[in-house]
């Protein structure tokens, strides 16, 4: 079966950034979109609940529970993790919690996009730890960070998924993957991206409309939210 799928979704309980949809408002849009699979990854809170759950499920959406935890200060996306992964700090954290959670998956959000949030080399010193890679949303004809995260997935034989990075709405059916599972479950789901049994379905933004001034508008949200 072929499911429409986002790894890297964002909701209004997320404690960093500005999000102006709740968990239920984003579960209802994105069933409107006709999404199947959908990673519930807000920052350094695992905001997951059997409630939440339940609730996708009766709009026909696997939801994966996650979080994007800081390690070293750096971005990473744990699936199919529990609280317990709010505890990660540091790269040998994050091994130690793989060798006792192997039914997790860790994706390497933005890896090379600017600031110090991304991963840049960290990513390559620590590959063994990551499932994939990101191929973000946040990509033009003029300016494309994604280029170096494909050369890295490729030299290492890493998928290389199209995600949203959903904090709003607008690129959400513009940025996904579709994924070719046997079954609606998440080992599933998690065995066809490792094995690249998927089709990511994306297209450049334009960098001024959609790019730039998005990136303003989100920026100045958070800070005033904060």
């Amino acid at each position: 079966m072929r499911l429409k799928t986002n790894l890297h979704f964002h909701t209004g309980e997320d404690p960093d950034d500005f999000i102006s949809y709740d968990f239920y408002e984003g579960v209802d849009y994105a069933a409107r979109l006709g999404f199947e699979v959908l990673a519930l990854t807000c920052h350094r809170k695992f905001v997951y609940s059997q409630k939440f759950g339940n609730y996708a499920r009766a709009k026909n959406i696997l939801l994966i529970p996650g979080i994007e935890i800081n390690i070293e200060k750096k971005h990473v996306v744990v699936l199919n993790c529990d609280e317990e992964a709010e505890k990660i700090k540091n790269f040998q954290n994050l091994g130690e919690y793989k060798k006792t959670h192997p039914e997790i998956f860790i994706l390497a959000p933005h890896p090379y996009f600017y600031g110090r949030k991304p991963l840049k080399n960290r990513l390559e010193k620590h590959i063994e730890l990551f499932d994939a890679v990101e191929l973000s949303w946040f990509y033009s004809k003029l300016f494309n960070r994604n280029i170096k995260g494909e050369m890295i997935a490729s030299k290492y034989g890493k998928p290389f998924i199209a995600v949203s990075d959903t904090h709003f709405f607008d690129f959400m059916d513009k940025n996904y993957a579709l994924v070719e599972a046997g079954q609606k479950t998440i080992p599933a789901v998690f065995q066809a991206i490792k094995n690249k049994n998927f089709e990511n379905i994306t297209s450049p933004r334009r960098f001024f409309q959609d790019m730039l001034w998005k990136y303003i508008w989100f920026n100045a949200k958070t800070c005033f939210y904060k």
